[in-house]
């Protein structure tokens, strides 16, 4: 067997840490299955004393993490650090620029700066491997960029972001509000403690800019993503929305339309029927769509030190293979920089709940400004009669325009019989 792959880890978090552990624990068919050993020999991170639950004796120590990529024994830099800017970026950039093959977990780093770092990666020579950096353990980005080569993709959508889903899911389980359950997460640590990434819908347009890269052969443009988060979704919207058959998830939806593509995330209601509704918990779940391939869903545990580990020494075994693709399927000048849609473009269903004042003429003055901007009701909901007090209204619309929708909010808010913001959740038929 040749000699081993040197590796440099970068980072020991969670996912740093469960690299040097994968690497360990099934060394014997990693080797097997790449043609040689691959071996981590250097790593860097912040302090020294702390116990990562893994053996760094023996290992060569950075305190610098951009001098990884000067160390001659080094063939493959792991950076794990996390953050678009910063050390990062330096070390990728450092190690590209010395001809060393990089492999990633960090989706901020390739959704904001992915298209500079794959022209350098490609005049170097040198791989740029991020399986681990969209939904953990699940093979997202290999599907995406080579399973379905062969396929003009019409649409790469998911629930790309664990916690949310799983602060969705115990809501809906357990009729709790979104604050209380937001809590308990961060306690559980399936929220860190500033979540705002995570709620405000960051880290999964993240994943998105990068799927929606793969699937459409376009320079990465994670400034062009629709971007909501799911503070807003309250209880009540949960509750409703099972009455009315349908489950709310955070999706990140890419797809290609008439005169573009459109990138957008934010909660969505889709019906309970649809195989992605039933995706609970920490769990995360990809959906794509091919000409000749038709549908295909791929779930698992899209965070957390294994699964993400697990998809980070893929990408070791691929560079130990000599398996090289290009970083976003095709090379950097074939790339095609398709128009962005703005999310006013979007039609589609919705669902609408307002808090009015229980009285006569309300709901007319409601369905008034509905006609006024051409929108059409699939049905009407009013939960209980309280005259004079505020009671909750739900309408569903049949296929509309979120230019025309949002005129019309913008309208309806300012009656005197609405007593708060309404609440919208976009309907999508996955």
């Amino acid at each position: 067997m040749s000699r081993p792959v040197s590796v440099a880890v970068a980072g020991l978090g969670t996912v740093g840490a469960g690299v040097v552990n994968v690497l360990r624990a099934n060394a014997d068919i990693i080797a097997a299955r790449a043609g040689r050993p691959i071996a981590v020999t250097a790593v860097s991170a912040r302090d020294r004393s702390r116990d990562r639950g893994v053996p760094v004796s023996g290992l060569r120590w950075y305190d610098d993490p951009v001098a990884l990529a000067a160390d001659p024994q080094v063939e493959v830099v792991v950076e794990c650090i996390g953050g678009s800017d910063g050390p990062a970026k330096a070390l990728v950039e450092a190690a590209l620029a010395a001809g060393k093959h990089v492999v990633t977990a960090n989706k901020a780093l390739l959704a904001v700066h992915g298209a500079a770092l794959a022209t350098q990666a490609e005049a170097k020579g040198v791989a740029l491997a991020f399986e681990a950096s969209v939904a953990g353990g699940i093979p997202a980005i290999k599907a995406v960029r080579e399973g379905l080569a062969a396929n003009r993709i019409s649409r790469v959508a998911g629930i790309l972001n664990g916690t949310c889903n799983y602060i969705l899911t115990t809501m809906r389980e357990q009729k709790r509000e979104f604050a209380e359950v937001l809590t308990e997460a961060q306690k559980l640590g399936y929220a860190e403690a500033d979540p705002s990434f995570d709620i405000d819908g960051i880290d999964a347009a993240h994943k998105l800019a990068i799927l929606a890269a793969l699937a459409f052969g376009r320079p990465v443009d994670f400034g062009a993503v629709h971007v909501e988060g799911i503070r807003e979704v309250s209880a009540l919207d949960i509750a409703l929305a099972e009455e009315l058959g349908y489950r709310i998830k955070l999706l990140g939806i890419a797809r290609r339309e008439d005169g573009g593509i459109s990138t957008r995330v934010h909660p969505c209601m889709v019906p309970v029927g649809a195989p992605i509704a039933r995706v609970d918990g920490v769990f995360n779940a990809v959906v794509a769509e091919g000409d000749f391939v038709g549908r295909i869903m791929m779930e698992g545990r899209g965070a957390g030190g294994g699964p993400t580990a697990s998809a980070v020494v893929a990408d070791l075994i691929d560079i130990a293979r000599g398996r090289c693709t290009p970083v976003w399927g095709a090379e950097a000048a074939t790339l095609k920089p398709e128009p962005s849609l703005p999310m006013d473009r979007h039609t589609g269903a919705y669902y609408l709940r307002l808090m009015v004042v229980d009285r006569p003429g309300v709901i007319a003055d409601v369905t008034g400004v509905l006609r006024d901007n051409a929108i059409s009701l699939e049905s009407m909901l009013q939960r209980g009669r309280s005259p004079g007090e505020a009671v909750p209204v739900v309408l569903t619309t049949h296929e509309t325009s979120e230019a025309s929708v949002r005129a019309a909010l913008a309208r309806i808010t300012a009656l005197d019989a609405v007593v708060e913001k309404p609440a919208l959740i976009r309907i999508e038929a996955l």
